[in-house]
């Protein structure tokens, strides 16, 4: 555990450190859980964002994208239920005097459980080598199979527990399973209870006359109220899907991890309209979908999980979690739900319109079946960052901090570095900055030794750096140094561009979603 603290705070270190990520208004000691993307990291947030896109609407014919607004009128939320039943479950350590998310000290003690599994299988990889069957032992081995049957058993129990609104039986759980205050050391706890995370504001000329508004928790709503303008001009037939990325705001109360959890955020949505009876058969599909685009990023499989949930929303048939394995364990990333016919419903009845689909194959109206597909852009720019992070230990003994990118999503895809600053090396260096700027994010750098230049840009994720030298002069080819393997080769420099967009090209990326097919 400790090992993991010291490797996300290194992560922060670094995200600071070389301008990805910023405390919001640190100059005034900063505001919780609240923060800045800074130079590099609003590239590789807004790569992530492009990413998403491509595969989401531009790959489908049938999902198109909108932008609706943050303020919406305040029965929106009436309706979509979030006024009455928009509550995370806090309890309150009476000693240390500090607040925690109760359902949050549960999975974190599932987390201590599961971490012995993952010891134990780690030993037993090392003991049977390449005959070592991970599922067979999962399910042979005494000692695993206890520790998986305690954490499902307690996961089914709190999921049980939140889904009845029992909070009495959360707290049980709690000190039935001798959770501690990590500040305190102690196990005296309030009673469990719900907070409210909706953000309120108001609207209008003056105090008197204003109307009461929310920030959005989620951008869902904006896709629903929105479903029949868009279905009607877009000429859309079911099934059929509309996306939104945007911000979205909750109260969280006990925020924490950096940009995990965090005040204002970033969603990617997508809300899938289907007919009703064939919501299963849609949501299995877009599971597979989805973790296809994950694993196109190129990271392990082992990074990832499905994690089906115990306690469902009231509107859900169907809900899982893609779970990524951050520095701090395995939590969410992205969300599936089946919401049935629940959001169009209630708006329907709230609104007074009718939100249906003439369905000519059927010759009968209905309200559409939703399957959902949510993303936190902020959680996916923490688990690709995270990931990247690596310190390499050299033959010659030495060190580097590398950050590998995924090459599509890198900031900078190239950095440009003239050997020297004379001989007209720095005029021909900007030559070829220039020209590959047309197409891609380069940089231009000429400070300090070509050595500590290429650490510089290990550490900012730069896939390729590019040495005009010389020899450049006399045969126009430049030496190209690849990140991840540090090999170097000569190249013409006519020959750039195409080794560069070979690399970096969302097409080359979004093609490995096949091999997993």
């Amino acid at each position: 555990m400790a090992l993991q603290e010291d490797d996300f705070k290194k992560v922060i270190s670094h995200a600071k450190e070389y301008g990805f990520v910023f405390q919001s208004s640190e100059i005034y000691d900063g505001l919780s859980a609240v923060y800045d993307y800074a130079q590099q990291g609003v590239a590789l947030k807004n790569n992530i964002k492009d990413y998403w896109w491509r595969a989401m609407v531009q790959m489908h014919d049938n999902i198109v994208g909108i932008d609706s607004a943050i303020f919406m009128h305040p029965t929106v939320w009436k309706a979509s239920g979030h006024v009455d039943a928009f509550n995370d479950p806090l309890i309150d350590n009476k000693d240390s005097k500090k607040r925690y998310r109760a359902d949050v000290l549960i999975e974190d003690h599932v987390a201590k459980i599961e971490a012995k599994i993952e010891k134990e299988l780690t030993k037993a990889a090392k003991r049977f080598g390449d005959s070592f069957d991970k599922e067979q032992y999962m399910a042979t081995n005494e000692r695993v199979a206890g520790y998986i049957a305690t954490s499902k058993s307690i996961l089914a129990r709190m999921g049980d527990a939140l889904t009845k609104e029992d909070l009495a039986a959360v707290k049980e759980l709690i000190e039935e399973l001798k959770i501690v205050c990590p500040i305190s050391g102690s196990g005296n706890w309030t009673d469990v209870k719900q907070f409210n995370l909706m953000f309120g504001t108001k609207i209008g000329a003056s105090a008197d006359s204003a109307m009461d508004l929310y920030l959005r928790p989620e951008t869902a709503q904006g896709i629903f109220v929105n479903f029949l303008n868009v279905q009607k001009t877009g000429r859309m037939k079911i099934p059929f899907g509309i996306a939104q990325i945007g911000k979205a705001f909750r109260n969280e109360i006990v925020a924490r991890q950096f940009i995990f959890r965090q005040r204002e955020f970033e969603q990617m949505e997508m809300q899938f309209f289907v007919r009703p009876g064939t919501q299963k058969e849609w949501y299995d599909k877009w599971k597979e979908t989805r973790i296809k685009w994950h694993y196109s990023l190129g990271f392990s499989a082992d990074n990832y999980r499905f994690h089906d949930h115990d306690k469902l929303a009231h509107y859900a048939d169907a809900a899982a979690d893609i779970e990524f394995k951050f520095p701090f364990g395995f939590k969410e990333l992205e969300g599936i739900h089946s919401r049935t016919d629940f959001d169009l419903s209630s708006h329907e009845k709230y609104s007074g319109k009718k939100l249906q689909f003439f369905d000519p194959e059927l010759n009968e109206s209905y309200v559409p079946y939703v399957v959902e597909t949510s993303i936190g852009v902020d959680r996916m720019f923490l688990a690709i960052f995270s990931k990247s992070l690596e310190e390499e230990t050299l033959e010659n003994g030495s060190t580097r901090t590398v950050l590998k990118l995924p090459a599509v999503l890198a900031p900078t895809k190239a950095a440009i570095l003239p050997l020297v600053k004379k001989d007209g090396l720095s005029e021909l260096a900007h030559e070829i900055f220039q020209e590959l700027q047309w197409d891609f994010a380069v940089s231009y750098d000429e400070k300090d030794a070509v050595g500590r230049r290429y650490r510089r840009q290990d550490a900012l994720g730069t896939p390729f750096c590019i040495t005009v030298d010389h020899q450049t002069k006399e045969d126009q080819t430049v030496t190209i140094r690849h990140r991840d393997s540090m090999e170097q080769e000569r190249v013409a420099v006519k020959d750039l561009a195409g080794i560069i967009e070979q690399a970096v090209s969302a097409k080359h990326w979004l093609k490995k979603m096949i091999l997993y097919m």
